[in-house]
């Protein structure tokens, strides 16, 4: 299924380096148009393997207090930031590259500050788990954004490629689009996590303690898992 997957990306890819390729020497909005919506598509299937920080937004939604409306905030924020660091890494390429590039695709300064500040949100999870406190509204931002970090490596090979042939507005009017996709996958990893611990707690309703109980250690669980994941990316 990964290498479908994979064989997907590269047709909807190739293609799209057609049409930019088309765009940039007829200046013809409606060669590239036409193929956009494609993009969504691209960025769905994208979005399904792995990485994207899928795992990241389901643990901290999970031992979250988050609504359905405020976890698809938070997959929506992250969906943003994921696809927009790539279009900013490449517009501001010159300045950004030598700094926080290390390799092709890869972003270390900006993986280290993300992986960095999931770590504080999971030692901040971890202290409200202990002392049962409330769940701050504005963390769950603070977590989307810093999952989102990392940026897009095929969003930015494509603005690269964009770039290189003299039209940077295609590749930005397709990392848009592909945003729609990305944002898809994460919005429906979003919602079954929030529903998912929302059943668990209406399965202990009749219990206060017990759901009292389960929500701090759901809370503790998912302070720990992402404390460990910014420990080892940080030994890594």
């Amino acid at each position: 299924m990964f290498q479908d997957l994979v064989a997907i990306q590269r047709e909807i890819y190739l293609a799209f380096a057609d049409r930019i390729g088309d765009f940039a020497e007829t200046g013809d909005w409606t060669l590239l148009a036409a193929y956009l919506p494609m993009g969504i598509l691209f960025g769905a299937v994208h979005a399904l393997t792995p990485g994207h920080s899928k795992a990241v937004l389901a643990t901290y939604l999970t031992g979250s207090t988050a609504s359905v409306p405020r976890g698809l905030s938070v997959s929506l924020i992250l969906s943003f930031v994921h696809v927009g660091m790539s279009v900013l890494i490449a517009l501001l390429s010159l300045p950004l590259v030598s700094v926080a590039l290390g390799s092709v695709g890869r972003a270390p300064l900006l993986e280290d500050i993300s992986r960095g500040l999931l770590g504080v949100i999971g030692l901040w999870m971890l202290w409200q788990g202990f002392r049962g406190t409330g769940h701050a509204h504005g963390q769950g931002l603070a977590a989307g954004f810093a999952a989102g970090l990392i940026p897009c490596p095929l969003t930015l090979f494509v603005m690269t490629f964009a770039i290189s042939r003299g039209v940077p507005e295609a590749g930005v009017a397709f990392a848009a689009v592909m945003m729609i996709g990305v944002a898809l996958v994460l919005g429906t990893v979003a919602l079954a996590a929030v529903l998912f611990r929302q059943q668990l707690l209406r399965l202990l309703a009749t219990r206060p303690r017990a759901v009292d109980a389960v929500t701090r250690s759901i809370q503790i669980v998912a302070g720990l898992v992402l404390v460990v994941v910014a420990v080892n990316a940080t030994r890594g």
